[in-house]
C-alpha cells in the first residue's frame, strides 16, 4: 500500500507540474486510483480528520467565494482599483508594492485564502486599466499573504493547529512571529523590482486615462455595499473571535455568505459565477491523495527520521525542523504536514529543559511551513487558488512560472528565519 500510495502521488505530481493533463484531472485521477485500490476507504476520504478532505478549508474557501460575488456586484473592487492605481500615480511597480503590502497586512488579521479571494480581483482589474501583465502581481500578492499570514495565529491554516497543539496564544505569535515577519516583508518588498524585472512598463496613455477617473463613480450600489460592509465586519469578527467563541472559521465564511445572499436579494446567477468550482474539486484530489500518504505512514516516517537526526541538540532540531518544513511543505499542501507533524514537534519539545529553546522548536515549525508553503505552486491553499483565478480571468499562471519566483523567496526568507531563532532562543533568550 505504501508503494502505491508513493506511485500515485508522485505520478500526479509531475502530470501537475508537468501539466501534461489539467491539474484538477490529475487531482481527481490520483484519488480515484487510490480509492479503486482501497488504499483509502470512503471513511479515511471524507470522515476522518487525519486522512481526510479537509472540510474546513473547501468550506471556508466556497463561503467566501460567495461574498466575493456579492461584493463585486457593488463595484467597490473597480473603486479599490481606481484608488490604488491614483495613490501609485500609475507606476506598475508602486501598484505592484501597495497591492503587496494591502495583502500581507490584510492576511495577518484574515486567513490568507480570503485575503486574495479579495485582493486578486481588484489586481485583475488594475492591470486591465494600466494594460499590463497581471501574473506578475498575482504571484507576487500571494507570495505576499503566506509571508504575512504567518505572523499571527489565525493568518495561516498551519498556525491554527501549532496553537492547538502547543497552547500557544495570539500573543504568543504577535511577540515572536510578527517581529520577524516584518523583517521578511520588507526585504521581499526590496526585491520585488528584481525578482519581477520587464513587468512594470505600462501604457502613458492609459496610465492618464486612470489618472483622469473619478473613483466614486465605479461603486454602481451603495446600499447594497453597505450591507456587505456590515456582513463582513461580522464576518473578519467572527475570523479573530473564533477561539473565544468555540465556532470555526469554515463556519464563520458559510453563516456570512447565507446572510448576505439574504439580505442582497441577487439571484444565485448573481454570484455563483465566483465560485471556484475547479479550484475547491483540486483541493479535495489533493486532500485525499496527501491523506494516503498519512494513513500509510509515509509522512509520518519522513518526519520521525528529520527528528531522530538531531540526536537531542536542540539547536539542530530547531534548524533541521525548519529546513525539512520548508522543503515538504512546498511539495504537499502545508495544513496535512503541519498535522502531521505536531505531534512529533510535541514529544521534541518535552524533552527540551531550556522553556526558550522548546518553544523555537515550535516557531521553526510554523516558519518553516508558512514560508516553505511559498516555494510551489500547490505549497499553500492560497497558491492553488490563485491559479485557479488567474485561469478563469484568461491569464493562467503555470506550475513552473510561480516555483521559478517561490523557490526564490522561499529561499530568501528561510535564510533570514534562520539566524532569527538562533540569535533570539540560543544567544539572547
Amino acid at each position: 500500500m505504501i508503494a502505491v500510495a508513493v506511485t500515485v502521488f508522485v505520478v500526479a505530481y509531475i502530470l501537475i507540474a508537468t501539466e501534461k493533463v489539467h491539474r484538477l484531472m490529475a487531482a481527481l485521477g490520483g484519488a480515484a486510483v487510490l480509492l479503486a485500490l482501497g488504499v483509502v476507504g470512503s471513511e479515511d476520504a471524507f470522515y476522518s480528520h487525519e486522512t481526510g478532505i479537509d472540510w474546513d478549508v473547501i468550506f471556508l474557501l466556497l463561503g467566501m467565494m460567495v461574498i466575493v460575488g456579492v461584493l463585486r456586484k457593488t463595484g467597490v473592487f473597480e473603486y479599490v482599483a481606481i484608488w490604488a492605481a491614483k495613490r501609485a500615480g500609475g507606476s506598475p511597480l508602486r501598484v505592484m508594492i501597495l497591492l503587496v503590502l494591502i495583502t500581507a497586512i490584510a492576511s495577518a488579521f484574515l486567513d490568507n485564502v480570503t485575503t486574495v479571494l479579495l485582493i486578486a480581483p481588484v489586481t485583475l482589474l488594475v492591470c486591465e486599466r494600466l494594460a499590463v501583465n497581471p501574473v506578475p502581481f498575482l504571484i507576487a500578492e500571494v507570495l505576499a499573504s503566506n509571508i504575512g499570514g504567518a505572523s499571527t495565529l489565525i493568518g495561516d491554516p498551519p498556525n491554527i493547529i501549532i496553537a492547538s497543539r502547543a497552547g500557544l496564544s495570539f500573543n504568543d505569535f504577535l511577540i515572536h512571529m510578527a517581529p520577524i515577519i516584518v523583517v521578511e516583508l520588507i526585504v521581499f518588498t526590496l526585491i520585488l523590482p528584481l525578482l519581477f524585472r520587464g513587468s512594470f512598463t505600462a501604457d502613458p496613455d492609459r496610465v492618464a486615462g486612470v489618472m483622469a477617473l473619478n473613483e466614486k463613480e465605479a461603486i454602481r450600489d451603495s446600499r447594497l455595499l453597505i450591507k456587505c460592509g456590515v456582513v463582513l465586519l461580522a464576518v473578519f469578527i467572527g475570523f479573530v473571535g473564533h477561539s473565544a467563541f468555540h465556532i470555526e472559521p469554515s463556519v464563520v465564511a458559510l453563516l456570512g455568505a447565507g446572510l448576505l445572499v439574504l439580505v442582497s436579494g441577487l439571484r444565485p446567477k448573481d454570484y455563483m459565477p465566483s465560485v471556484e468550482w475547479e479550484t475547491l474539486l483540486f483541493f479535495a484530489g489533493l486532500f485525499i491523495m496527501v491523506g494516503a500518504l498519512v494513513k500509510t505512514g509515509v509522512i509520518g516516517h519522513l518526519a520521525t527520521l528529520a527528528t531522530d537526526a538531531t540526536g537531542g541538540d536542540a539547536l539542530l532540531a530547531v534548524m533541521l525542523i525548519l529546513g525539512v518544513s520548508a522543503v515538504l511543505s512546498g511539495v504537499i499542501d502545508n495544513i496535512p504536514y503541519v498535522a502531521t507533524m505536531s505531534p512529533l514537534v510535541q514529544q521534541l519539545a518535552a524533552g527540551v529543559a531550556d522553556p526558550a529553546q522548546s518553544q523555537a522548536l515550535w516557531w521553526s515549525l510554523a516558519l518553516g511551513a508558512d514560508l516553505g508553503g511559498n516555494a510551489t505552486a500547490v505549497g499553500a491553499s492560497a497558491n492553488v487558488v490563485v491559479l485557479g483565478i488567474a485561469a478563469r480571468a484568461g491569464s493562467p499562471i503555470s506550475f513552473w512560472e510561480f516555483t521559478k519566483k517561490g523557490i526564490i523567496v522561499t529561499a530568501i526568507t528561510i535564510l533570514i528565519a534562520a539566524p532569527y531563532l538562533w540569535l533570539r532562543y540560543f544567544v539572547w533568550p
